[in-house]
Order: C-alpha cells, then structure tokens, then sequence
C-alpha cells in the first residue's frame, strides 16, 4: 500500500519508509494478491474498503463463530507477518542513522534501493509459487529456507552494523545496501509464501482474515522495527520519558536489535519446520483449493496482458504519475532530520495517525465503489502536489523555530497537521487506484492481473523517489566563505576550503530546486496525461480482458 517517507508508515505501508517517512509506496502491501489463485483475497483496504458492496457478503462468508476453531492458524499468521515487518522497519530507520551522520544524498538515493524487492517481487513469485518439495510443504519448502537466512543476516548483521555505520570514512553504505537489500529480498520472498500458504492454512469461510492478519501483522512488525526501535536506540527519548538518571546511550543498541530478532527468526522457524504441518485438514472444514499455473505459462500470461493497449497505456501512466511527489516524499523528512528535529520524534508522530489511516479508506471508498473511481485520483493530484510545496516550505521554517531546548509543541502540531492532510490526498489516489484495478481485472486471471497493476503502481513510486534523493546534492550550490579562491564543487574542493580556514555555505538548497521542479511536472502531467487516465475508465470492459484466455 502506499505510504509515505516522512513518518514511518511505506508504508510503509510501502511500509518502506526512507525513513519517517512522508511516502507511502514502496513496500508495498499492494501487491498482496496471491498469483496462484483463481478468486484471490485482496488487501484489507482492497477488498473488505474499496469493495463496499461486497462488505456484506463477506460477513456472511467470514462467520466469527468458525474462527474459533482455526484461531491457532489465525494466531500463526499473524505472528510470520510482524516478522515480516520487522526486517523492513529496521531498514526504513538506517536512512534517518544514515542521515544523523551526514551522508550525502546520493548515498541515500543508493540505499534506497533496498525498498525495491516489495514492487518487484512479481517477477520471481511464479518461481516461488510453482518450485517445491511436496513432502516438506508447498510454502514450507520457501518459507522456513527465508525465514532461517533472513535471520542469520540479522545475526550477522548484529556483530557487523556498528564497523558498518561508524567506520573513519564514513558509513560504509554499498555493504549497508547489499546487506538490508537481501533483507528486504527475503522478506519479499517470505511475503509470497506466506500469502499463499494462508489461503490454504484457513478453510474456506474464514480465508478472508488473512488480509486482516497481513495489514494488521506487518504494521505491528514494522512499528516494532522503526518506531519502537528508534524510541528505545534514542539517548534523549530515554532519559527524558524511560530514566530517572541519564545516560549517553538508549536502552537499547541497533546491535542488540538485530540479534534478538535474529534469535526469534531462528526459534520460530525451527518450531514451524518441525511442528506445523502444511497439508492438514481440519474437521469438516472446506479448504480453499489451489490451482497452481507452471512458471513459464505465468511468465506468459503477464506477457500476455501487458501487450494490451488498455494495459499498456495505464502501466506507463502509473509509472510516470508519482513524478510531481518525489521531492515531498522522498527527501522531506531526511531534511528535518538533518534540520534538527530528533528522528525518534518524526517516527512517533506516525503512531496517532494510524486511526487516520484505518478511517479513510472506509470513508474515501464510498467515492470509489461508482464506475468512475479515477474521477478521484484527478481531484486529488493538485491538492497532493500544492501539499508538497507546503512541505518545502516547512523545511524552510524549521531552522528558525528551533528552541534551546529543541522545539516547541506547537511545531509538531503544525508537521502533524501537514502530514495529516498528505495522508487524504495520498489515501484518495490509493483508494482510487485500487478500485480500479479491482474494476477492470480480468475475473479469469484475477490474481496476476491485479499483482501486475499493483507492482507497476509501486515501481512507479520508487524509481521518482531514488532520483530525487540522487538529485539533492547536484541540485545544491555552495560557495566557500573566509578563504579566497577557493570553492566547494566537490568534497576534495569543501576539504581544501575548510583547510584553508573557510567554510562551505549553502546558497541554495537542492531540496527547494526539486521541489518547484517536481510541482511543474506534476502540474503538466495532471493537465496533459491525467485526462488521458481518466478517459479509460470510458473503455469497454472487453478492452481489459486477455484475449489468450478466452
């Protein structure tokens, strides 16, 4: 789902979060739609929110009183989704350490790649869907394999993270990407397996709490790794709320973290390879059946349906409509990091949002269920883009409101209501986009159909944000002053001026740049391809349907 990069969220949600983050689309809960399956469960927000007139339906289908007797399958999923999310808060709080120790946003754009496994995980799902050893368990045979590795990197991780990120020249950030990238790529992969596996793992009439246990879990496991974690890792939070006498350190190290988490993946994996067994049945309950499709027919099918017209023109607009918000989402909250506000602070403000973020799909979905929910997405758009000006504006204040003691209470209201507002407009475009992909895929292939719109729709939130934090620093003029002929073009430039008894000043920030560059792309977008978008909800529905399944 999306999410956003100035509070922890992705979720976010694109539960990624470069950090607190104001961008809500990488990690991606979208894409949750399991391939294999014929009638798959959406997400919560999409099917039980934007499927308004199916609420009723599925209260029928999903009878509490059956639950009772599955509660121990329901109590399991939800445990593997916080573990879930725990991996991928953890990488959602390097961009704010990375930040605290002034890297340059170049190294952030390269980090931030770690938040692409989740927008891409369609491309190896088939493989993971339809390669196993029927003996050990369809999604055991990928789950406990994940779920071991993701856990000795973490173990790994624990011994290494602090030469990592306090070695003399600066945080070493190309290991820091590899290591949290194959993090988030297990993660992705576990992802895939526990999807499946729950469609399976409860029977038919209680199927549809495993959207409930994947939105619930992995917001729990990422509030775990990033907010939770930044509070207690916090020097300041601690002595000020959790001590009676300070300290330097926080109560806990991210090396600490990291090993706890490490020895609860390695325990609970153990437990489930010997203790569960995937293919049991339970009394008179009718399990979902799987229709399994072999790699090469998936690989196809997704050729298939991109090849159409309809698709084709949609996937290039989702990739290119999230431009005009890189800047806000992407670099907004690194900048009031690196203006002073405390990082655990920015992470805590995401926590009164959360009954924000459960109301407004139900409330945004009753303007989506009609046959026009893209009518939505365009109205929004302006207000999400003129958001993003205030967020720069912001930025530009903070400096000058900071106190001795820090800031006042009435700055992080003025950021909460900032970032309150950017959740309707970004929950409007989400809402809406996701009502239409329920709208226009093809009920025959209804599970890769959906997963491809939904991994375009994230792709289309990343690729803008690593280019904007990539942008920062050649967008940003400094000029040195106190030492005459000298400038700070580069870092070996920055160095001579300072030895030189100068100073680099910023005389414009690349952020600002960015941001009224970003505004002006979104703007020419919004007039010229957004009304291109809008008119193909005036396609027929036989315009979105594969043609090779007919």
């Amino acid at each position: 789902m999306e999410h956003s990069d100035f509070m922890t969220h992705k979720n976010g949600r694109q539960r990624k979060a470069a950090g607190v983050a104001f961008s809500s689309e990488s990690m991606t809960d979208t894409d949750r739609v399991e391939m294999s399956s014929p009638d798959p469960e959406l997400e919560e927000e999409a099917e039980g929110l934007i499927r308004g007139s199916d609420s009723e339906d599925r209260r029928h289908r999903v009878r509490p009183a059956g639950v009772r007797g599955e509660l121990g399958n329901v109590l399991l999923l939800l445990f593997l989704y916080v573990l879930q999310g725990i991996p991928l808060g953890l990488a959602g709080s390097i961009p704010l350490i990375l930040q605290s120790k002034s890297v340059s946003y170049k190294d952030q754009a390269f980090f931030s790649f770690v938040f692409w496994p989740f927008s891409l995980k369609l491309l190896w799902a088939p493989l993971v869907d339809a390669l196993y050893f029927s003996r050990f368990g369809r999604r055991k045979s990928w789950l406990v394999p994940t779920q071991y590795l993701l856990g000795l990197f973490m173990l790994y991780l624990s011994v290494t993270v602090n030469s990592l990120l306090q070695s003399e020249g600066g945080p070493k950030v190309v290991t820091l990407t590899a290591v949290f990238f194959m993090l988030a790529f297990l993660a992705a992969t576990q992802d895939i397996a526990v999807d499946g596996w729950a469609l399976t793992m409860l029977s038919r009439e209680n199927v549809g709490y495993a959207s409930t246990c994947n939105s619930v879990g992995q917001t729990a496991g990422y509030f775990l790794g990033n907010v939770l974690f930044l509070a207690l890792e916090s020097a300041d939070f601690c002595n000020k709320y959790l001590r009676t006498e300070p300290q330097d350190t926080g109560i806990v190290t991210l090396s600490d973290f990291l090993f706890f988490w490490g020895i609860v993946f390695l325990v609970s994996t153990t437990l489930v390879a010997i203790m569960k067994k995937e293919n049991e049945q339970g009394k008179g309950k009718k399990r979902v059946q799987e229709e399994t499709q072999g790699v090469m027919a998936t690989y196809k099918l997704l050729f298939n349906i991109i090849k159409m017209p309809t698709v084709f023109t949609f996937c290039a607009l989702l990739l290119t409509a999230k431009m005009g918000f890189s800047a806000a989402d992407a670099v907004t909250g690194l900048k009031l990091v690196e203006a002073g506000v405390p990082k655990e602070q920015l992470a805590l403000l995401a926590v009164p949002m959360v009954p924000l973020q459960i109301l407004l799909p139900v409330i945004i979905s009753k303007y989506t269920a009609g046959p026009r929910p893209l009518d939505v997405f365009y109205k929004a758009f302006p207000f999400r883009l003129l958001i993003g000006l205030g967020y720069a504006l912001l930025v530009w204040l903070t400096p000058s409101l900071k106190q001795d003691g820090g800031f006042p209470v009435y700055y992080y209201g003025i950021v909460l209501i900032s970032y309150a507002l950017h959740q309707v407009t970004l929950y409007s475009m989400y809402v809406a986009c996701m009502a239409f992909h329920a709208k226009v895929s093809d009920p025959l292939i209804g599970g890769t159909y959906m997963t491809l719109l939904n991994t375009v729709t994230n792709l289309g939130g990343n690729w803008p944000s690593t280019l904007a934090l990539w942008m920062v620093d050649p967008l940003t003029s400094k000029e040195c002053q106190g030492a005459a002929g000298q400038s700070c073009g580069s870092p070996e430039e920055a160095g001579l001026c300072v030895k030189e008894g100068g100073a680099c000043v910023t005389t414009l920030d690349g952020y600002y740049v960015e941001s009224v560059v970003c505004v002006v792309i979104g703007l020419a977008w919004w007039v010229w391809l957004g009304k291109k978008m809008r008119r193909l909800q005036e396609q027929s529905p036989a315009a979105w349907k594969c043609r090779s399944n007919h």
